[in-house]
């Protein structure tokens, strides 16, 4: 039973936040758009900061990096690294496209 309510839980923060992300506007081209050109310049196989694509992490993984909005594990803020403008688009494409979505991606 405690486990139906975590879940439920976790697929309502995801909902809220996806369209939370939607509402504001945010469009999933820009958001691999912005993926690419920001994130994978360190995030590329044998890469400083290793290779990350969507696949990398659940929906629910995603949206807990996000709301954390810390990077390098803590060591600095997401803000820091990528514009708080593109957060809410890089934040729709990576969730949409995640390991357990209906539609996962690489991000070629």
């Amino acid at each position: 039973m405690r486990r139906m309510t975590v879940l439920g839980a976790a697929v309502t923060a995801l909902t809220l936040t996806v369209g939370v992300a939607m509402a504001a506007g945010a469009s999933e081209n820009k958001g691999k758009f912005y993926f690419k050109k920001t994130c994978k310049t360190c995030h590329t196989k044998g890469a400083a900061g290793g290779e990350v694509t969507p696949l990398t992490k659940t929906q629910e993984q995603w949206t807990r990096y996000f709301t954390k909005g810390v990077h390098k594990k803590g060591a600095e803020k997401l803000t820091d690294v990528v514009p708080a403008e593109q957060l809410p688009e890089i934040q729709l494409f990576l969730v949409n496209h995640a390991a357990d979505s209906p539609q996962p991606e690489t991000c070629g």
